[in-house]
């Protein structure tokens, strides 16, 4: 689906039934903090429906999949594993880093987050993914990323060293969202 040409999905055909799903950014955000955070459990998975979908679809296992389909902003599960590594190394943080995005999107695009009622979630991925780098979340970023043994100079690696130190996310049992989408779908198999 392509952002510029499609009108953006705020709902979801399963088994030929078209259910709303709930589109706004903040429903996507607590969702990876809940996927994030927790073990998957059949509780989790129906929180996790609750959360995006009014009516529940019948079809739980293609819930799921659409809701994972919706998240990822219509790319499949192969489109993402084309761009990936095989490591994920998490470098942002939507609770510990809540005020460098608010303030990102103030900046950059005047967009109040507090204020504004609505915002499609594959809307705000975009605009996350655009945001520039002198915005202090995307220095903050960076700095997380950044691969301490690959800086030969011992000034510039002592630096970025002591910034990873200064941003360094909090600890937490995580799985990358993707794997605990597998494990949803494991669990509604069985």
């Amino acid at each position: 689906m392509n952002i510029l040409t499609n009108k953006l999905p705020v709902e979801v055909n399963i088994d030929g039934v078209l259910y709303k799903i709930n589109s706004d950014y903040r429903t996507s955000i607590i969702f990876s903090k809940l996927i994030e955070d927790n073990e998957v459990t059949e509780d989790l998975i129906l929180e996790i429906l609750n959360l995006y979908y009014p009516v529940i679809p019948q079809n739980i296992e293609q819930a799921i999949d659409k809701i994972s389909w919706f998240y990822e902003c219509g790319k499949s599960k192969d489109d993402n594993s084309n761009n990936s590594t095989g490591s994920y190394k998490k470098v942002f943080d939507y609770d510990e880093d809540a005020q460098y995005i608010y303030s990102a999107f103030l900046s950059q695009y005047r967009i109040d987050l507090q204020e504004v009622e609505y915002l499609h979630w594959w809307k705000f991925k975009a605009l996350f993914e655009a945001i520039d780098d002198n915005n202090e979340i995307i220095k903050i970023m960076k700095y997380r990323s950044i691969d301490l043994s690959k800086i030969q100079d011992k000034e510039q690696r002592n630096f970025y060293k002591k910034m990873q130190e200064n941003y360094k996310l909090k600890e937490k049992v995580n799985e990358a969202d993707l794997q605990a989408l597998d494990e949803m779908r494991k669990l509604l198999v069985q």
